[in-house]
């Protein structure tokens, strides 16, 4: 097992496992398949950002990734960070999402961070355990904000200052 910076040949894996998400309507507001080339400038911005785009390798093969990404956009909140983890669905249950996210927070304060969110569907049970396992708590709660093949769905905002333990 191997976490690393993501590199480019690893965009393609890590496209693959963000649409495998896609059917199952729990991780993601994304309805429909997502391209390489639509997702090139998320890598792009990856590589110029102090933000990691980190890939978790297994036995040669992507199982899983983790990005950190700027939280709204303005200086104020600089020190804030969204958590995205997927996992591919053959590595699953395994434990990697909880690797993935250890490590972010044991690294977090390195990157400038302070603060951490997440952004979980409230039907999303495993990310929302996951997250709440490492002191996540629910800092705000969005009513029927998405609609998912004619389902309103809630979001659930969860956050966890970094040097909460």
């Amino acid at each position: 097992m191997n976490i690393r910076d993501a590199t480019l040949e690893d965009l393609r894996a890590i496209v693959e496992i963000y649409n495998a998400t896609i059917p199952g309507r729990m991780a993601t507001a994304d309805t429909e398949p997502i391209t390489f080339e639509s997702r090139l400038p998320w890598y792009r911005k990856h590589e110029t950002s102090a933000l990691p785009l980190w890939a978790i390798e297994i036995d040669g093969a992507i199982a899983g990734w983790l990005s950190l990404e700027e939280f709204y956009g303005r200086p104020a909140y600089r020190a804030t960070a969204e958590v995205s983890i997927y996992i591919a669905p053959a590595y699953q249950k395994q434990g990697w999402g909880k690797i993935l996210l250890g490590e972010a927070i044991a690294r977090g304060s390195s990157f400038g961070l302070s603060t951490f969110v997440g952004f979980i569907f409230a039907h999303n049970e495993p990310s929302l355990r996951l997250f709440e396992k490492f002191g996540f708590r629910e800092w705000g709660y969005l009513p029927r904000v998405a609609q998912l093949d004619g389902v309103a769905r809630d979001l659930i905002i969860l956050g966890r200052p970094i040097d909460a333990d």
